[in-house]
């Protein structure tokens, strides 16, 4: 799960550049300080936590999800 916190956000887009799948890109949507907040593309994104270590302001939380296992 990827989480940003909008208004901590300062727009700096290290983020994006550290993003290998691309799941996160330049955004439109302005936060409460003006800065563009990144937009994030749920859908390519594996969760490789490399926007929530690079964020300086620790305004990205991403989560894994622990796969269910199956008995036999």
């Amino acid at each position: 799960m990827w989480k940003i916190d909008k208004d901590q956000c300062k727009g700096c887009e290290l983020c994006i550049a550290v993003c290998k799948n691309e799941a996160l890109k330049p955004g439109k949507e302005r936060n409460s300080k003006g800065y563009l907040v990144p937009e994030h593309i749920s859908k390519i994104c594996i969760s490789c936590m490399m926007c929530d270590l690079i964020c300086p302001d620790m305004a990205i939380t991403v989560t894994r999800e622990k796969e269910k296992c199956e008995k036999s």
